[in-house]
């Protein structure tokens, strides 16, 4: 397991954060009444930028994947980061927006080592707050009028980003479903989780390449990476959902399987026990609320099963399909070396 994000992140960060921060004071100011003070408070809480009574902090949130990925792959294919800096920034917006309100959906109270927004709040505002920053990243899209963009390209993006937000929206439902069912395929679950981690990501990487290239070859190449790039990202997720380090992750160790949560772990060991394990399975899922022993039989069972290992070889196949489609838009030496240890951080990474 690794600590050190990529340079990639350190890279564009600087200029993600800025224009993610003006972009959300100005919309705040200019589009909300001057009296909604409060509401500006809970989006600046939920970027991670202030404390519940809105004074500046500096914590560690999240690695800002999303609009990373856009702004590398539109340098990448001969675009430039100002081109970009819009679309990946509404990328991030949409992200947040979903981040609010699956907090809420899965009742988990901590995020980023602090309470979750409706924890602080309540559910209520913490669902409005969702909504106004997905209206935020519509109109951040719309402004890509105003920039060296064709008004041809702008209605592409939008329409490729409006297709994947409401695709991740899909997965969240198909994931709110599968909650209260023992008996879901890995491919269902696999499934899932391209909508619902997996289109933003790919989105990512395809919106960049439309903005940096008009080869139909390179930006199908830089979707298709993105799309791996999806399921590696929630995979590794679902692992440090249980074996992760608590310190690192900011959730406890083995949580997915005390709040009973259908991560893919759970679901390979669900559809591979024996009739014993099963057994064992079903008698504590159906308990009402789990205990560290319920936890560690589990993880026992995992064990004697090989979920760790084949949840291993996932991350393998899916790595390599990443880097074998990234390879294949031929781009320079220096971003191709860049997205390979993008991936192996992906691979390896512990938070």
């Amino acid at each position: 397991m690794v600590d050190q994000l990529p340079s990639i992140f350190d890279q564009y960060k600087p200029d993600i954060n800025s224009a993610l921060k003006s972009g959300l004071q100005y919309k705040c100011c200019s589009l909300l009444s001057s009296s909604n003070e409060n509401l500006n408070n809970i989006l600046s809480y939920g970027m991670g930028w202030t404390d519940k009574f809105g004074n500046p902090i500096n914590i560690s949130g999240g690695k800002l994947l999303r609009p990373t990925l856009c702004l590398f792959a539109a340098e990448a294919t001969g675009g430039s980061v100002d081109q970009a800096i819009k679309t990946a920034i509404a990328l991030e917006y949409i992200h947040n927006f979903s981040l609010f309100h699956d907090d809420i959906q899965d009742q988990d109270e901590i995020r980023h080592h602090r309470p979750t927004l409706w924890c602080v709040w309540g559910e209520p505002k913490a669902i409005v707050a969702g909504n106004v920053l997905r209206s935020i990243a519509d109109i951040t899209l719309s402004e890509l009028l105003n920039l060296t963009i064709k008004d041809a390209d702008a209605v592409t993006i939008n329409k490729i980003m409006s297709t994947g937000y409401l695709e991740m929206i899909e997965g969240q439902f198909l994931d709110l479903s599968y909650e209260s069912r023992r008996n879901i395929t890995t491919q269902e679950y696999l499934d899932m989780i391209s909508r619902k981690t997996g289109s933003l990501i790919r989105c990512s990487m395809e919106l960049g390449a439309h903005i940096g290239s008009q080869d139909k070859r390179v930006i199908a190449a830089f979707r298709g990476s993105g799309k791996a790039l999806g399921y590696l990202f929630q995979i590794t997720d679902d692992v440090l959902g249980i074996w992760g380090d608590a310190e690192k992750t900011g959730k406890p160790v083995g949580q997915d399987i005390a709040r009973k949560k259908n991560s893919l772990p759970v679901v390979h060991a669900l559809s591979k026990a024996d009739k014993k394990q099963s057994k064992i399975l079903e008698t504590i899922y159906s308990k009402n609320e789990l205990k560290q022993n319920d936890v560690e039989e589990v993880l026992n069972i995992m064990d004697t099963i090989g979920t760790k290992n084949y949840i291993k070889s996932l991350t393998y196949k899916y790595s390599d399909a990443a880097l074998e489609s990234f390879h294949s838009a031929r781009v320079e030496d220096g971003f191709v070396n860049k997205f390979e240890e993008l991936v192996q951080f992906l691979v390896t990474r512990d938070h």
